[in-house]
């Protein structure tokens, strides 16, 4: 059984992170989060300590390391907001802990060099969450994109809408200096999923960059795709948004629609178990799709020229 400590245990995430802590036969010992709304921890480890001050989870942590306690951690999550990854992940691999991290790992590929570092110093490794690469629909389509063929170039559309009330723009997720904007909030792993099935990335293009959506294009080495994201529930189609339906999800390979709606409940817990079998993704494996959202949030939108996805016009007219 290992000892797991969690930064961000009010957040949105965290209760996946503490299933799946729990469905590895693990321990929750120590969470921080400056929030304490955090009743959910009783019902996965109500014996675990809990801080609201950063300063005193550090101490705590280092006292257990420093005594050799029978709670001394072996990993540390991490569910924080998104600029704080990097330090948070610091924090772990430095007390003597292999890390898990939330997606997107960092917000700018450089921060992976600096923390690559600190492994090779502290002989720690950094794990991350890369669902999708384990959802069982993706590693079919990804074996089916294999077989096709090394020249092949599939034409792949992406839209994502999920729409959020007037509070998103108003919190951090809201502060592209805190989130990175909204490709890389909610599309990160979207992005991490094109290029684990179609490979290496060789172009991208941004058509249309906002506080509440993003569409551009992306070329990989076997794919084509013209991407939109939003968070604005206009942007769902309307006869889905007559229905009630708030969030609205297509990607379609040479005009077939990809079904993976399913089967993400159980995701982290998979992650887990790979991770504490030495097959955890590491930072590399990120190295890709933080590139893509890096550039995306940096590059000057072009607007509606060259091949835009179609979700666009209803945005420009």
């Amino acid at each position: 059984m290992k000892n797991f400590g969690l930064i961000g245990a009010a957040g949105y995430i965290a209760p996946r992170h503490m299933q799946a802590i729990k469905d590895t036969g693990n321990k929750l010992v120590a969470a921080y989060d400056p929030n304490d709304s955090v009743g959910i921890i009783d019902s996965h480890f109500p014996d675990a300590d809990f801080f609201t001050e950063f300063e005193r989870f550090d101490r705590h942590v280092d006292k257990l390391r420093r005594a050799n306690h029978g709670n001394r951690l072996d990993y540390v999550s991490i569910c924080s907001p998104n600029y704080l990854h990097d330090s948070h992940m610091r924090f772990g691999l430095r007390s003597g802990c292999d890390v898990i991290c939330e997606k997107p790992l960092v917000l700018n590929p450089w921060n992976i060099d600096g923390l690559l570092e600190i492994e090779r110093d502290t002989g720690r490794k950094v794990n991350t969450i890369l669902q999708l690469r384990v959802h069982p629909a993706i590693v079919a389509l990804r074996e089916k994109v294999r077989s096709a063929g090394k020249d092949t170039k599939h034409e792949v559309d992406l839209a994502y809408v999920t729409s959020r009330g007037h509070w998103y723009l108003q919190s951090w997720k809201g502060d592209v200096k805190k989130s990175g904007g909204i490709a890389t909030n909610i599309g990160v792993h979207f992005f991490d999923m094109l290029h684990f099935i179609f490979g290496e990335l060789q172009g991208n293009v941004v058509h249309h960059s906002a506080d509440t959506k993003a569409a551009g294009y992306l070329e990989y080495e076997h794919a084509r795709v013209r991407w939109f994201l939003s968070v604005d529930v206009a942007d769902v189609p309307a006869a889905q948004r007559l229905a009630g339906q708030r969030t609205y999800r297509s990607i379609t390979v040479d005009g077939e629609e990809i079904e993976f709606s399913g089967g993400f409940t159980d995701l982290h817990t998979r992650s887990y178990e790979r991770i504490l079998a030495g097959e955890g993704y590491g930072l590399e494996d990120n190295r890709t799709a933080i590139t893509a959202v890096s550039t995306i949030r940096n590059a000057q939108p072009v607007g509606a020229r060259g091949d835009y996805h179609p979700f666009l016009k209803q945005v420009v007219g």
